[in-house]
């Protein structure tokens, strides 16, 4: 990690009529950072991530990333800039191949600008990414549509969308979500390289024991506020932490 500090979130609130969903969270991120976003159903983490990448509002607080504010600016421009997303629930143009997913962000100004507004065979770079990501090419998965993929694969499809924008940040919203043991054990390896890379993420996970493998640091989250900050198992022996997994989560392994 170089010590940067490349994403700072300051007192973050939202409420919904009259449920506070978030309320008054901070935290910061460091370049080449994975920290952990963990705590039971319910606890503001998806909300979190909303109103970071664009796709909601806060009512107060402010987002900086790369020093910038970006606090309320629309979800293509936050990804113009290089944070990026997956979703829980999976949002593939089902109708079009895999590879062809890939097309709408492989034509965005960030990746023109990049390249100089020269990329070649767009898809071709398409199944190059589909393949660093676990795609057979041999096997001519890319090439089929969203819509008829499982779910392992669609999981990456989501990684590679993000991938293909050239990001620094990638927010992992449950990416282990649904997965069997052995699909989330052939996963890690490809966020350790994403890592190693130079990309920066964030990850919201219920899956605690593969996380902990990846994450530098953890957040907890309960009832919208932070709760707790720091090394994973450290933070699991926080008392406000056991309370608030209680009779959901109380083992880690």
């Amino acid at each position: 990690m170089s010590g940067e500090c490349i994403l700072e979130v300051r007192k973050l609130s939202k409420a919904f009529g009259g449920v506070q969903a978030i309320r008054s969270v901070h935290f910061s991120l460091m370049e080449g950072e994975i920290l952990g976003v963990i705590g039971p159903n319910g606890s503001g983490k998806t909300t979190l991530v909303n109103l970071i990448s664009g796709f909601v509002r806060p009512d107060t607080g402010q987002v900086f990333f790369k020093g910038k504010e970006i606090t309320g600016l629309p979800p293509h421009k936050i990804a113009n800039l290089g944070l990026t997303r997956t979703f829980q629930v999976m949002r593939p143009y089902h109708t079009l191949s895999a590879f062809k997913n890939l097309i709408v962000p492989l034509n965005s100004p960030r990746v023109r600008q990049s390249r100089g507004g020269k990329l070649g065979d767009r898809d071709a770079v398409a199944i190059d990414i589909l393949d660093e990501v676990g795609f057979e090419r041999d096997a001519r998965v890319p090439f089929k549509t969203a819509g008829s993929l499982p779910l392992g694969y669609l999981k990456r499809l989501e990684l590679a969308r993000c991938i293909a924008l050239k990001p620094e940040v990638i927010i992992c919203d449950e990416v282990f979500s649904g997965l069997s043991m052995s699909e989330i054990t052939s996963m890690i390896p490809l966020l350790e390289r994403l890592r190693m890379d130079g990309i920066t993420m964030i990850m919201i996970e219920h899956r605690l024991r593969e996380l902990f493998r990846l994450a530098d640091k953890v957040i907890v989250m309960n009832f919208g506020e932070k709760i707790a900050e720091g090394i994973p198992h450290e933070v699991m022996e926080n008392e406000m932490v056991k309370k608030a997994y209680w009779g959901t989560e109380k083992k880690t392994s």
